[in-house]
């Protein structure tokens, strides 16, 4: 971006969680280019750092989101406003989650304190902190929330523990936009589909397992990290001022089968 365009979120300061690789990192980057101070927020400092590598607006910070009082620590330490923030850190142990009757519980604990948890403490701190800043244009701040269509449709069969962790992150967004519209604080959610991450590359080895899961997609393709990030855009921007509570799918038309 050169310094005679304005981004959309010039100014605005921005936390993302899980922002060393896939849809997180791309979504910080983004917000970078458009004009934010971004934190990019994770548990591994080397991935971070080559994440934020190149914007003279991004900094990282190290925290395991299924740690509350890491959590705190590390918000506070933010100086000034803190505009939007971006609940996305999670994992989904692909070859060790299963069907509820086969998962083991560890796998299914595992998942649930970064997936779950995690994002129950990073709404937490992020709605404590945003409460105690002025209203500014009729907002004390955006959270998003990153869903997935496993916690919408039957899509993740085989992933109960994922699965059931994106549906209630759904559900915790839902109630937190509701108990905190009015005092300014939006909440909605981003459900990206089939979108080419590392994550989803372990999946997509097996050729005929990508052509499975491209067949359930209406676009016939799985999607890029790039055509997710505008979504989130959208709603750490001020275009978003009058949007709470919803559910903003970019998923190839996945979860309207």
């Amino acid at each position: 971006m050169t310094g005679e365009v304005m981004g959309s979120l010039e100014g605005k300061r921005v936390v993302v969680t899980g922002a060393g690789s896939g849809i997180g990192m791309g979504v910080a980057r983004r917000f970078c280019a458009e004009g934010a101070e971004v934190w990019f927020l994770g548990r591994h400092r080397d991935n971070l750092e080559e994440a934020a590598a190149g914007s003279s607006t991004a900094h990282v910070l190290v925290a395991d989101v299924s740690d509350l009082a890491a959590m705190e620590e590390a918000i506070s330490s933010i100086p000034g406003r803190l505009d939007a923030l971006v609940a996305n850190a999670a994992i989904q142990l692909i070859g060790q989650d299963a069907p509820i009757a086969e998962v083991p519980i560890e796998v299914w604990q595992t998942t649930t304190a970064v997936n779950f948890t995690g994002t129950f403490n990073t709404l937490r701190v992020g709605v404590q902190r945003m409460l105690s800043q002025p209203l500014l244009a009729g907002t004390r701040g955006s959270i998003i929330v990153s869903g997935s269509p496993t916690g919408v449709t039957g899509e993740g069969a085989g992933f109960a523990a994922y699965s059931a962790t994106k549906a209630g992150v759904h559900g915790m967004a839902r109630t937190a936009a509701m108990d905190y519209a009015r005092h300014g604080i939006r909440v909605n959610t981003v459900v990206p589909g089939h979108t080419l991450t590392p994550l989803v590359n372990q999946l997509r080895e097996d050729p005929s397992t990508a052509a499975a899961v491209d067949a359930r997609i209406p676009m016939g393709r799985p999607g890029t990290v790039e055509e997710c990030t505008g979504a989130y855009v959208y709603l750490a921007s001020d275009d978003s001022t009058y949007a709470t509570g919803g559910m903003v799918y970019v998923d190839g038309g996945m979860t309207n089968l």
